[in-house]
């Protein structure tokens, strides 16, 4: 007998919850958004958004809507002059230095070495 997981409906069904979650944390991911938040607005439950995540996204909730932040937030420092607070603010942290620090773990460099050309220098 296949696993709950292996089954085609399951996997359909997480694969659609998980392309619903992203398109919501892609759109707003600068508000505050709660896993579970999100669950009731794809009609499900905690964990089987978890599920969907982990199965379909091979990530999770909380990894994802980093990720989506801080790709976003290297944009807008490479394409602009804002400040690194107003960054932050841009994309959803209310603390510059919790921002600072997630971006420099997340990317290996502080957010000022993504102003201009500079990133360019750091890929070379």
């Amino acid at each position: 007998m296949l696993s709950e997981a292996k089954r085609p409906e399951t996997a359909l069904r997480r694969r659609t919850l998980f392309l619903e979650a992203t398109a919501i944390i892609d759109a707003e991911f600068d508000d505050r958004l709660a896993l579970d938040d999100v669950a009731r607005r794809v009609a499900t439950s905690r964990r089987q958004l978890q599920r969907a995540f982990a199965e379909a996204g091979e990530t999770s909730f909380r990894a994802y809507l980093q990720r989506v932040r801080m790709d976003r937030a290297a944009e807008l420092l490479r394409e602009g002059s804002a400040p690194v607070n107003v960054v932050a603010g841009a994309v959803g942290y209310r603390q510059a230095a919790q921002f600072a620090k997630a971006f420099r773990r997340h990317h290996g460099a502080p957010p000022s070495s993504f102003r201009g050309g500079v990133t360019e220098v750091l890929a070379a």
